[in-house]
């Protein structure tokens, strides 16, 4: 059964580093575009950063560029979110997501989330 289990989330003072981990089994890793996602409460879900497999090409929203980098292992089928220079508006739950598109078809996975708070 497909799992997606995210790490690393807590409370982090502004400026501050968190590095979140996403684990993932069930299904071909190394076919899957991986992703983080994020919620902050009363908005909407928003895309942070994605990483394609093969080649490993990244994307990140403007407002994490130059601050987060998205990686993957794709041997220990996980994925990371390194976040530096943390701010408050970076409070949210961020979630894992991985997607393939084949045949038409897509398939869609999600963690559950880990909670990233930024707080003095």
């Amino acid at each position: 059964q497909v799992q997606l289990v995210e790490s690393g989330g807590g409370l982090v003072q502004p400026g501050g580093s968190l590095r979140l981990s996403c684990a993932a089994s069930g299904f071909t890793f190394s076919n899957y575009g991986m992703s983080w996602y994020r919620q902050a409460p009363g908005k909407e879900r928003e895309l942070v950063a994605s990483i394609t497999s093969p080649g490993g090409n990244t994307n990140y929203v403007d407002s994490v560029k130059g601050r987060f980098t998205i990686s993957r292992d794709n041997a220990e089928t996980t994925v990371y979110l390194q976040m530096n220079s943390l701010k408050p508006d970076d409070t949210a739950v961020y979630y894992c997501n991985a997607r393939r598109r084949r045949f038409g078809m897509v398939y869609d996975y999600w963690g559950q989330g880990t909670q990233v708070t930024v707080s003095s």
